[in-house]
């Protein structure tokens, strides 16, 4: 059985970055699922289907030419029909349009057999929002990262400075409050901890003091045997 890490969580609680410094130190492969979402809703705009529009996802969704590569930096590109699309996947609308098309239980299930393809030896690191409530079940460990939403507001509104871009914190809150209403409220795969994932609180807490005890986690479960640190 293919060993599956899964690091669940709201946007802004550092799943990402965690995520991808736990594939880097173990050798596994990556799985950004929310991703997959934000790049949908790029192809839905693209392809002029709108977001209440069932059939029309599904069907884009089943057929998406997407595809992963990894940049010279190690950095992962995301490719839409050839594309490089990295950037545009991150900003603030594309995040709020994969919140929307992941409302729907149908592209929810035209999605979950595409990221179950991701759990290929020597193992996997599936960092989402229901990775492991429903896409991975049987996972090895599962992480629930969380953070008050003011941190996560914070985070997000130096990530947007840094880039130059004008922003409101107080806007970035509210931003942050409705994903989380709309992700925990949802009927397909709300936003909630597996009964059992470990929960790490990461708002008073540097990316390596969290890496770290992840990392111990790792060890204790016996998924590596010695320190991965």
């Amino acid at each position: 059985m293919v060993r599956v890490i899964t690091v669940d969580g709201p946007s802004g609680a550092g799943k990402g970055t965690i995520s991808r410094i736990l594939a880097k130190k173990l050798g596994f492969h990556y799985l950004d699922s929310g991703a997959l979402y934000r790049i949908l809703g790029i192809a839905a705009q693209r392809h002029q289907v709108d977001t209440s529009n069932n059939k029309g996802l599904v069907t884009l969704a089943e057929h998406m030419d997407i595809r992963f590569d990894s940049s010279e930096t190690g950095d992962i590109k995301a490719l839409l029909e050839g594309e490089d699309i990295t950037q545009e996947m991150r900003t603030e609308d594309t995040g709020a349009l994969a919140s929307l098309v992941a409302s729907h239980p149908l592209v929810r299930s035209a999605l979950l057999k595409r990221q179950r393809m991701f759990a290929t030896e020597p193992g996997l690191i599936a960092d989402g929002r229901d990775m492991g409530t429903i896409v991975f079940p049987d996972a090895v460990l599962k992480i629930y990262l969380t953070a008050s939403i003011e941190e996560r507001a914070r985070r997000r509104y130096k990530e947007l400075l840094a880039k130059g871009e004008d922003v409101s914190l107080r806007a970035l809150e509210e931003q942050v409050r409705t994903r989380d209403d709309r992700d925990m409220s949802r009927d397909a795969s709300p936003l909630v901890p597996a009964e059992d994932a470990i929960e790490l609180d990461t708002s008073e807490q540097t990316i390596q003091e969290v890496t770290d005890t992840v990392l111990n986690l790792v060890v204790f479960k016996g998924l590596f045997n010695s320190s991965v640190k």
